[in-house]
């Protein structure tokens, strides 16, 4: 073994080195000195060198160092003694040194496997990041898809009404179908409706590609909320002829800080969803407060159904409808996303007297200046 030959090999060069001065030296100088080859051996090949060693080394101390010279012989007590310490603490020491070399490499042992478990645990967080990378990658494109599915389905069923209508008309009129004069009026106003209608779907369609590019930004500026709701209010005349509309705004209500066309936008949709679910001859209430100061907060309750509180945060999601709603669901989302560009809120309760209440939040004009 390596390490019993480099012992004997120490021991060698040892006794080499020490016997010119044999009959200078004490017994106990070689003795230690001789144990160097010992601790040398058990750490490079641990006990069993060592102990191999260590017996060698005490028949090189008699045979060499112990009177009369060049032979085993223990002449004397004093020899017995010095032969058994030699022996005593060579075995001792050996083992010790061997025991801690011992220890020492199952240290390096544990550090080298902990090392190892480090690496592979480095591997695995990697593999499962790129894994979690991968499933989210395939998430996102499945929910692109329903939401791509979702888009043809809204544009599908909210086009098909208003085209068919158009359609219907001006063939009546381009084949001189007689009507009467009050008749044409109504026809016209129809497709100027549904034209109108057209035209708000497309841009609510636009405003959710610039949402979903991160393209919304508001222009701010101070806007009259009651001059806005008047103008939304009687554009949007034929659309609410079913249902009275009540305003409720009070004079000392403060301008806000918002992009005019898109918080047009978004009194329009909340409009357009309360005629959409308001029964015939009920009422429609538009009403608005500040609130702290800073903020102001406007309504729009109508007296349908109203929303079942589960789909109270979900309504606003992109493409979702709420129960027996006709809608695309691409509306109240873009309020949504209008609103919080603005640093507001949006929700839904109860209304008072039965039906849903759409409510959002946009800054005062001043409150952050």
């Amino acid at each position: 073994m390596v390490g019993t030959a480099v012992g004997l090999a120490t021991i060698a060069a040892v006794t080499v080195a020490l016997l010119p001065f044999r009959p200078r030296l004490s017994r106990a100088v070689p003795a230690l000195v001789l144990v160097i080859p010992v601790v040398v051996a058990a750490v490079v090949g641990r006990r069993t060198p060592a102990l191999i060693t260590a017996l060698v080394g005490a028949a090189v101390f008699s045979f060499s160092f112990v009177p009369p010279y060049d032979r085993v012989s223990i002449a004397s007590a004093e020899d017995w003694v010095a032969l058994g310490v030699f022996l005593f603490v060579a075995v001792v020491l050996g083992t010790l040194v061997a025991r801690e070399a011992e220890r020492s490499d199952a240290a390096e042992e544990r550090a080298e496997e902990i090392r190892r478990l480090y690496d592979r645990n480095e591997q695995l967080t990697l593999e499962r990041g790129r894994l979690l990378e991968e499933a989210n990658r395939v998430a996102l494109m499945e929910r692109l898809d329903e939401q791509r599915s979702a888009l043809l389905r809204s544009v599908s069923h909210d086009l098909r009404t208003p085209l068919a209508t158009i359609r219907t008309v001006a063939s009546d009129l381009r084949e001189g179908t007689a009507y009467s004069a009050e008749t044409r009026d109504q026809l016209l106003d129809l497709v100027g409706d549904e034209a109108e209608r057209l035209n708000r779907i497309v841009e609510n369609l636009l405003s959710m590609s610039r949402i979903e590019t991160g393209a919304l930004q508001p222009d701010r500026q101070a806007v009259a909320l009651d001059e806005m709701v008047d103008d939304r209010v009687r554009k949007l005349e034929r659309l609410l002829r079913h249902v009275r509309v009540e305003i409720d705004l009070p004079p000392s209500l403060p301008l806000v800080d918002a992009d005019y066309v898109q918080l047009d936008q978004v009194i329009s949709n909340l409009l357009e969803n309360a005629a959409r679910h308001a029964p015939e001859g009920s009422t429609v209430r538009i009403a608005a407060r500040g609130v702290g100061g800073e903020m102001v907060e406007v309504s729009v309750a109508d007296e349908g159904n109203g929303v079942p509180p589960a789909e109270g945060d979900v309504i606003f999601e992109p493409f979702r409808r709420s129960q027996g709603s006709s809608s695309s669901g691409v509306g109240l989302a873009i309020c949504k996303a209008v609103i919080e560009a603005h640093g507001g809120h949006v929700g839904v309760t109860d209304a008072e007297g039965g039906g849903a209440r759409f409510w959002f939040t946009v800054p005062a004009e001043g409150a952050h200046g």
